[in-house]
């Protein structure tokens, strides 16, 4: 008698609250028998769990095989939540935005460990290569109290390759059009049943220089970089430790760089070098299998060493930071857990810096150092994945700024299959750090005017949603609508409406507030297809004495259609996504001699790429901006960059046009 085995495709979701995200992971184990019969299924890109309380999204592995993602920042192109712009025209920093708030109001975590914090976060959308993450988790709301009281919008958590994993060997390479080359290169090897290792590398060159519209000023920087992760995991049975050190060192060049016949006698340059170092190690002892009781002790630590000219301003800094966390955590029966624990934060920031422009002087020096210690309860309700209710409470005490109290609270309520519903309430703090947060500034002629003691911003946020997911025709459809509001007690802000010739860091003086709307739907209708429909409106404005206006250079609405397919069992990839981005409010021009209007227009921006994928081994074609929109002028003065008119922050649309890129990747697998 024949044995049969019927080929399967099973895709585990691993689903843990650990640290206050929801660590997910796809693993796809194939069984292939019956005469080399495969049957073939595609993930999904993003999902939305439903057995935890706060309101998260996925993006998977396939999901960030979508288009280019060279870095964080390139992932959430396809993602209808989270948006990415540059902060200026010169520099080449990104930043991102989740409910219509900027990205220092979003907590940064790497597999739940804070990270990109500080000076870190100007260009730290650069620094997580594509390649080398496993999955993104993006949560909404106040999330939890477990990694800090950091978070008002929400938090993304990063999940990398791990070692423990099939060992691996895995190659990608990457090249546009307009002179940027890439390369990363990942493996892991098991040395024994628990002890593993892996190393991950990634290297990228920018070789030319593009000024499309002419102005003498480079579209994009020339960039260098090269960075190393090494990771260890030992998987005991009752212990298991994981480590880890990485190293980037990256140089950057802009500005009048020469090129397209704007050479010139004193040309106006900018040039950021840095070196960072990080190194994490996680220890976690499990005393009860049963009831997932758990002992964790993490300690992670930073140093970022950056050093920057624009034109004849200057910042540099050195940032050190420390960070450890002990943890507890135990079910208690089938309805109750409890995590609890012990935490401490410790910044210290070495500045030297020139906000004049004249070289000739001394640069000027600031040293800032805070510590923060803090203890944290959170308790989980979970009535037979139906009924599940979290809520936490914090205490730290910041040697700057003093107490802080920290509640939280997420209700899910899954009513039935096809219907969901959840709220969220929580507060949250965060240390400003003027010159860390705002260097971009310096890309500009404006004055920097900082307005005396910055208190520490504090915001509450409350929100909800409710979706679920019904079938259309015979096949699935998922929708999804949310809403969150944020209201700031206080809150540090960059006011660029007062003078056209400055720009003041300041405690905003009135009322500040974001409204987030939201509506999502996802539709199969094929087996192989997969189209998902979003729309999403924010309403941002804040009083700086003048009473209450909309943020500046931020879009008010985006709708966002994508579209995947993938034919012959997987073999082709299609992927295209058309957003159009709603107009806003630039700042208040000079009355008496306007250089640029009041409002700018809504403006679209289309992705494809094409993917044929082989057993080991794939190759992609794709495009971005094809549409071939972009800002006319977003370096205001650009012919006379050492005068008072010149400003490169003014950035709310694309800098450059279309780019067309090619790449491949390659994978081999020891199962």
């Amino acid at each position: 008698m024949r044995r049969i085995v019927i080929p399967l495709i099973l895709i585990v979701a691993s689903v843990s609250q650990a640290s206050g995200q929801e660590a997910v992971s796809d693993s796809l184990d194939r069984y292939e028998e019956l005469d080399e019969v495969t049957i073939v299924s595609r993930p999904k890109g993003r999902r939305k769990p439903k057995l935890v309380a706060t309101n998260a999204e996925i993006m998977t592995s396939y999901e960030l095989t979508r288009a280019a993602c060279c870095n964080l920042g390139e992932s959430f192109s396809t993602s209808p939540s989270v948006d990415v712009n540059y902060s200026d025209a010169a520099t080449g920093a990104r930043q991102i935005k989740l409910l219509g708030l900027p990205g220092t109001y979003v907590q940064m975590l790497t597999e739940n460990v804070p990270a990109l914090r500080g000076a870190g976060a100007q260009f730290g959308l650069g620094y997580i290569p594509g390649p080398w993450m496993q999955s993104i988790q993006v949560s909404k709301g106040a999330s939890s109290v477990k990694n800090g009281y950091e978070s008002v919008t929400g938090q993304i958590n990063i999940e990398m390759l791990k070692p423990q994993t099939d060992q691996s060997l895995a190659v990608n390479a990457f090249a546009d059009h307009m002179g940027k080359v890439e390369l990363n290169a990942s493996g892991n090897l098991h040395l024994t049943p628990r002890l593993s290792t892996g190393l991950l590398l990634h290297g990228e060159n920018t070789f030319a220089t593009h000024d499309e519209n002419g102005d003498g000023f480079a579209d994009r920087p020339r960039l260098r970089q090269f960075s190393a992760m090494n990771r260890w995991a030992w998987m005991g049975e009752n212990y298991i430790f994981q480590a880890a050190v990485k190293y980037l060192g990256e140089k950057r060049e802009s500005g009048q760089l020469g090129h397209g016949g704007h050479a010139t006698a004193n040309p106006y340059l900018i040039g950021i070098d840095t070196h960072r170092g990080e190194a994490f190690v996680k220890n976690a002892y499990i005393f009860d299998h049963d009831n997932g009781g758990n002992v964790a002790l993490i300690l992670s630590g930073s140093i970022h060493d950056q050093k920057g000219t624009y034109g004849k301003r200057a910042y540099n800094v050195n940032q050190k930071n420390l960070y450890g966390s002990l943890m507890f955590e135990r079910n208690f029966g089938r309805l109750h857990s409890l995590s609890a624990g012990l935490s401490v934060n410790i910044d210290d920031y070495r500045q030297h810096y020139r906000l004049i422009r004249d070289d000739s002087q001394p640069l000027q020096q600031l040293n800032e150092n805070e510590t923060t210690p803090g203890a944290y309860a959170q308790y989980t309700f979970n009535y037979d994945s139906k009924v599940i209710v979290m809520g936490g409470l914090r205490y730290d005490h910041s040697s700057r700024y003093g107490s802080m109290v920290t509640p939280r609270m997420h209700a899910r309520w899954n009513i039935a299959e096809p219907l969901s519903v959840h709220i969220s309430a929580g507060k949250g703090y965060r240390s400003p750090y003027a010159l860390a947060d705002n260097s971009y500034l310096l890309a500009s002629a404006r004055e920097i005017v900082i307005e005396g003691h910055l208190p520490q911003e504090e915001a509450w946020n409350t929100g909800g949603g409710f979706g679920g997911n019904f079938r259309l025709f015979g096949k699935e459809m998922s929708w999804n609508a949310e809403y969150y509001y944020t209201r700031f007690k206080n809150q540090t802000a960059v006011d660029l409406d007062a003078s056209p010739t400055a720009a003041y860091i300041c405690n905003v003086a009135g009322k500040s507030f974001s409204h987030a709307f939201q509506a999502d739907l996802t539709y199969s209708p094929l087996s192989d297809m997969t189209i998902t429909a979003a729309y999403r409106y924010t309403d941002v404005k804040a009083d700086y004495g003048r009473g209450l206006t909309d943020k500046p250079l931020s879009s008010k609405s985006k709708g966002l259609l994508s579209v995947s397919y993938t034919p012959m069992m997987g073999i082709w990839q299609f992927d295209v996504t058309l957003a159009v981005n709603g107009g806003g409010r630039l700042p208040e021009p000079d009355a008496t001699k306007p250089l640029w209007e009041k409002r700018f227009k809504p403006y679209p921006t289309l992705n494809a790429q094409i993917t044929r994928n082989f057993r080991h081994w794939s190759i992609y074609l794709g495009g971005e901006n094809l549409t071939n929109y972009r800002q006319k002028n977003p370096v205001i003065g650009a012919s006379d960059p050492w005068g008072d008119n010149f400003d490169a922050t003014m950035v709310y649309a694309p800098i450059h046009g279309a780019m067309a890129y090619i790449g491949f990747r390659y994978t081999l697998t020891k199962y």
